[in-house]
């Protein structure tokens, strides 16, 4: 009997990037993004210059080749109150450093790919993001029509906030794109419609209770002025500055 050779499955390992690494995520940021990003953007990926960034590689190559980027992420640390999505954000008054993390670039090459190796990166990012105190988000772009991509952040519990229109212009035309946003360190949105449904009926029932409260005030007053006699029962007038009514029998006493 013929043996049949198992599928080769690949061994993949993650790893920040550094300056070795130049030369391949921009070759693979270029044949993956029908956008052109700028030679300082690798440089400030490879080097750590106010971008994170993370690494597939896949040790089961050949050579050289093991150690060569095959997926990858980049990100970087951005104020809250500075950002795009400043009102989708909980802000804490009494902590005015609270940052998020944009995911700039997300890519794996085509033969790798189906493999988790996506959703490990960015499981890296929101670890990281996590990490931070301060941090109260991850958040990220992408274009309307990549299904694949959107269907990843939705399975990873991503939720998509809004739709921007006209966010991208590519090749002389304009496409739509979506904002998903992951909360972590409990930061949250706002105020979801539930939420302002909650704060609503709270309002009101406290409007109500205050406006009872003020008209049961308003009648114990009036009543007040003609207490009840104990032995008859019928209403008698209350007798200011040389006359009080006692307790027992409500008899009048001079002062």
């Amino acid at each position: 009997m013929v043996k049949l050779n198992a599928p080769h499955r690949p061994i993949i390992s993650y790893r920040p990037i550094g300056p070795s690494d130049l030369e391949v995520l921009e070759k693979i940021h270029g044949d993956l993004f029908p956008i052109r990003y700028e030679s300082e953007f690798f440089r400030n990926a490879v080097y750590g210059r106010d971008i994170v960034c993370w690494g597939a590689v896949d040790c089961s190559r050949p050579n050289a080749q093991s150690n060569e980027l095959i997926g990858f992420v980049t990100a970087r640390v951005v104020s809250a109150k500075e950002s795009e999505v400043e009102d989708l954000i909980s802000f804490d008054s009494s902590k005015p450093d609270q940052t998020l993390i944009y995911i700039l670039t997300l890519g794996v090459v085509e033969s790798h790919r189906n493999l988790g190796i996506a959703s490990s990166l960015i499981h890296k990012v929101i670890k990281y993001a996590s990490s931070i105190p301060t941090c109260r988000a991850v958040y990220l772009h992408v274009i309307s029509y990549n299904n694949a991509a959107i269907h990843l952040y939705q399975k990873m519990s991503f939720q998509c906030m809004r739709r921007l229109y006209n966010f991208y212009f590519i090749n002389g035309q304009h496409y739509d794109s979506y904002l998903f946003i992951y909360y972590v360190n409990g930061g949250r949105s706002p105020c979801s419609p539930l939420e302002l449904v909650t704060l609503l009926v709270t309002y009101v029932k406290r409007g109500f209770n205050l406006m009872v409260s003020k008209l049961w005030k308003n009648e114990d007053k009036n009543i007040s002025k003609w207490p009840t006699s104990k032995e008859s029962g019928y209403l008698l007038p209350v007798v200011q500055n040389n006359r009080v009514l006692t307790a027992e029998g409500a008899r009048c006493q001079h002062l």
